[in-house]
C-alpha cells in the first residue's frame, strides 16, 4: 500500500484562470473539452446524493438566489446578489493507490476500495452533515478515485466556510494584527493558520479513514526515506491495517455476545416476574384459591386436598340435612335429633378443621417457595452432583 490522497478546493462561477464551477461539473460528467487528460472518458458513477446535472442546477439556483448585505455611509443596509466571482462550490478529491489494473484483477483489492470509499463518504457526512451533496466516482483514469461537492447553507453562499485552511486563515485576518505587527506579518500569520488548518483536515482523515485502509499519512519522497524505510513503512501501515480489521471482527463479536447475553438476561427475568407473581399469588386463602386454579402445582395441591377431604365434608353435609330433615317427621324425637345433629356438626368441625390444616400447609408450602427464588443456585460438588 502507499499513502493518502485528499484534496480540497473552492470554485467559482467566474474564474481568471478558467477553473470555474461550469469547468468542474463539466469534467467530472467528461464533457471532452474539460477532460483531455482522460485518454478513455467514462461517465462518473454516483456513489452518493444527487448526480451531476441536478447538482449543477441546484448550484446555480441558489448561487443566483445569494444575497450579501452592503452597509452605505448613511448607515443603510441593502442586500445585493453576490459577485459571480465568489467561491460558491467546494470539491473534495479523495484517490485510493490501488492501481486500476489491481483493482481489475483483484477481488481482495475491490473489497479494499470500497470499504475505504465507505469510510470516506461517512468522514465526509460527520464534517459537512447536509452540505455533501453528492459523491460521484471516477475509474477512467489511473486510480480508483471519488469525487465529493459541497454546497454553503448560508444566505451569502460562501464556500470559504467550508474549507479548513480558510477558516483558519480567514479567523486570523478578522481578529487584526497584534501589537507590533505590521501587514506583512499578518499575511505570514494567516498563511501559517491556513497550512494547519489543512494539515489538522488530514490528519483527521488520515487517522478515521486512511490508517484502517492501511495508508501512510505522507509519501516517502517528501520526507527523503530510503527504499527499504519506506517498504518497512508499508509494511506497518499492512499489519496496523489487519489489527484494525481484526479489532472490528473482535468488536461486532463482543456486541454480539453482549446482545445474546442481555435477551437472555431478559428471559430469564420475565420468568423470574412469572415466578415471583406466581408466589405473591399465593399468599392468603383468597390467594391460594387463586393460584390454585392458575398454576400447574397449584392445580396437584389442590386435587390432592379436594380427593382426600372433600368427599368427607360432603358426607357431613349430608347428615346435617338429612338430621335437619328428619327434625320435621320426627319431633317426638327430638333428643335422638339433637343428639344426631350434634354428632354430624361435630364431624363437620372436625373435617373443616382438617381443610384449614391443609390450607395452612400450602401456605408453608407457599413461603417455602418464594424464599428459594431468593436463593443463589446450590454449589456443584467436585463430583457434579449438588451439595
Amino acid at each position: 500500500m502507499a499513502y493518502q490522497f485528499a484534496r480540497i478546493e473552492i470554485f467559482a462561477r467566474s474564474d481568471k484562470a478558467g477553473r470555474t464551477t461550469d469547468f468542474i461539473f463539466n469534467e467530472v460528467t467528461r464533457v471532452p473539452s474539460a477532460s483531455v487528460h482522460v485518454q478513455s472518458p467514462k461517465p462518473p458513477e454516483i456513489v452518493y446524493g444527487l448526480d451531476v446535472d441536478a447538482l449543477r442546477t441546484l448550484h446555480d439556483e441558489r448561487a443566483a438566489a445569494a444575497k450579501t448585505p452592503r452597509t452605505d455611509k448613511n448607515g443603510k443596509t441593502t442586500f445585493k446578489a453576490i459577485r459571480k466571482s465568489q467561491n460558491t462550490l467546494a470539491a473534495v478529491v479523495f484517490s485510493h493507490p490501488a492501481t486500476m489494473e489491481e483493482y481489475r484483477a483483484s477481488a481482495d483489492v475491490r473489497g479494499d476500495v470500497q470499504k475505504w470509499e465507505r469510510a470516506s463518504i461517512d468522514w465526509l457526512r460527520e464534517q459537512y452533515g447536509d452540505r455533501l451533496v453528492s459523491v460521484v466516482r471516477h475509474v477512467d483514469e489511473s486510480h480508483p478515485h471519488i469525487h465529493a461537492y459541497l454546497l454553503p447553507d448560508d444566505a451569502e453562499m460562501r464556500a470559504g466556510r467550508l474549507h479548513p485552511g480558510y477558516v483558519e486563515k480567514n479567523a486570523v485576518v478578522a481578529a487584526g494584527m497584534l501589537p507590533g505587527e505590521d501587514k506583512k506579518a499578518l499575511d505570514k500569520r494567516a498563511n501559517r493558520a491556513y497550512v494547519g488548518g489543512v494539515r489538522a483536515w488530514l490528519d483527521d482523515y488520515h487517522q478515521r479513514v486512511a490508517v484502517p485502509a492501511g495508508l501512510t499519512r505522507i509519501g516517502a519522497g517528501k520526507r527523503r526515506l530510503t527504499r527499504a524505510q519506506w517498504h518497512q513503512e508499508k509494511a506497518q501501515a499492512a499489519a496496523l491495517k489487519q489489527a484494525v480489521e481484526r479489532a472490528a471482527v473482535v468488536e461486532a463479536q463482543g456486541r454480539a455476545y453482549v446482545e445474546r447475553t442481555k435477551r437472555k438476561a431478559a428471559a430469564i427475568k420475565a420468568d423470574a416476574e412469572k415466578v415471583k407473581v406466581s408466589a405473591n399469588r399465593l399468599k392468603g386463602v383468597g390467594g391460594t384459591v387463586r393460584a390454585v386454579l392458575d398454576g400447574a402445582r397449584e392445580s396437584s395441591l389442590r386435587e390432592s386436598v379436594r380427593q382426600e377431604y372433600a368427599a368427607e365434608i360432603a358426607a357431613a353435609k349430608a347428615t346435617v340435612e338429612k338430621a335437619r330433615a328428619e327434625a320435621g317427621r320426627e319431633r317426638n324425637s327430638r333428643r335422638e335429633f339433637e343428639k344426631k345433629a350434634s354428632d354430624a356438626n361435630y364431624a363437620f368441625r372436625q373435617q373443616r378443621q382438617r381443610l384449614i390444616a391443609a390450607q395452612q400447609e400450602i401456605r408453608n408450602l407457599s413461603k417455602a417457595l418464594a424464599a428459594a427464588l431468593d436463593e443463589p443456585a446450590p454449589t456443584p460438588t467436585p463430583e457434579g452432583m449438588t451439595p
